[in-house]
C-alpha cells in the first residue's frame, strides 16, 4: 500500500512539474554573446512566458521587433516609459532619472580604464509604452544604443515583449536561476518577483525520488519478509521420523528405509526374538 502510494504521489508532481512548466515557460537557445556572463551563445535557458505590462526594471526579456531584424533577441530592461536613461556618470555608472545604478552582472568588457557601463555616452528618454534594453556584454552588444535615432529613441514597445528569462539549465556545469539586480529594487516600481521555476524543479526532483523509492520499496519488503520466514528453521525440518537414517547418530528407534525390521540370525524377526527370551 505505501508502495503504490509513493508512485501515485510521485508521478502526479513529476508530470504535474513538467505540465505546468510546459504551460508556464518556453525553452530558447541563446544566439549571441551579447548578454555574457549571465547567459552565453548557446545556453538552453527557460523563460517565462508573460505579458509586456508586467516587465520591470532589471527583467532579462525575450522580444521580437522588425527594427532589430524581426528574429527573437534577449536583453536587459534598464528603462521604463518615462525614463531617462543615460550613462555615464562620473563613477561610469549607468543612471536612470539621475539615479546611478551599479550594474553587479557586468563583468570586464576590455575596453580598459574604470571599466564604465557604456564605452560611449549615450543619454535617451524613454517614450510612453516602451523599453529600454541593453545587452549586459556592452563592448559588442546590439542594443538599444545603437538605434537612437530610429523612432522611439531605440527603445522597443512593451507588446514586443513575449517572456521573461528566469533559468539557464543547459548546460549542467552552468545551470542556474536569473535572479533580478537589487540595484533596480529603489527605483519606483522596483523589480518583478522570480518565477516559480524553483517550485517546479523541486516538484519534479520530489516526484522522480518517490517514484523510483515507491517503486523499489515492494520487491525490497517482500525479499525482508521471505528471508525473515525462514530464520531458525532446522535443516530437515517436517521430514517424517522414519528418515531411514541408520548408523551412528540415527534417532532411536528409528526405522529403516521400506519400515523394515532387523532380522535375527536365525531369520526370525527381532521383535519375535525379543517376546521369547522375556518368556523364558
Amino acid at each position: 500500500m505505501l508502495s503504490g502510494l509513493a508512485v501515485a504521489v510521485g508521478c502526479v508532481l513529476f508530470l504535474g512539474g513538467f505540465a505546468w512548466g510546459a504551460v508556464l515557460y518556453r525553452p530558447y537557445t541563446v544566439p549571441t554573446d551579447s548578454m555574457s556572463p549571465t547567459v552565453t551563445a548557446g545556453d538552453r535557458v527557460l523563460a517565462q512566458r508573460i505579458d509586456g505590462s508586467e516587465v520591470r526594471r532589471g527583467d532579462v526579456v525575450v522580444f521580437t521587433d522588425a527594427r532589430w531584424g524581426g528574429l527573437p533577441m534577449i536583453k536587459r530592461v534598464v528603462g521604463l516609459d518615462g525614463d531617462r536613461v543615460a550613462c555615464c556618470d562620473a563613477d561610469g555608472r549607468l543612471t536612470v532619472n539621475g539615479t546611478p545604478v551599479p550594474e553587479p552582472y557586468l563583468r570586464s568588457q576590455g575596453w580598459g580604464g574604470k571599466e564604465a557601463a557604456s564605452p560611449t555616452g549615450f543619454s535617451a528618454t524613454v517614450p510612453d509604452g516602451h523599453l529600454f534594453l541593453l545587452g549586459d556584454q556592452r563592448a559588442g552588444s546590439q542594443d538599444s544604443r545603437v538605434h537612437l535615432q530610429e523612432p522611439g529613441g531605440g527603445s522597443v514597445p512593451r507588446g514586443a515583449v513575449t517572456a521573461r528569462l528566469d533559468a539557464v539549465v543547459w548546460p549542467v556545469g552552468g545551470a542556474a536561476v536569473v535572479d533580478r539586480p537589487l540595484s533596480f529594487a529603489a527605483l519606483p516600481g522596483g523589480v518583478s518577483e522570480p518565477g516559480p521555476v524553483r517550485t517546479l524543479g523541486w516538484a519534479v526532483l520530489a516526484g522522480a525520488v518517490l517514484v523510483l523509492g515507491g517503486a523499489a520499496y515492494g520487491p525490497l519488503a517482500r525479499l525482508g519478509a521471505g528471508r525473515g520466514s525462514g530464520a531458525g528453521r532446522v535443516p530437515g525440518a517436517g521430514r517424517g521420523q522414519d528418515s531411514g537414517r541408520t548408523g551412528p547418530g540415527a534417532a532411536p528407534g528409528a526405522r529403516p528405509p521400506g519400515g523394515a525390521r532387523d532380522a535375527s540370525p536365525d531369520g526370525s524377526s527381532g521383535g519375535a526374538r525379543r517376546r521369547l527370551t522375556g518368556e523364558g
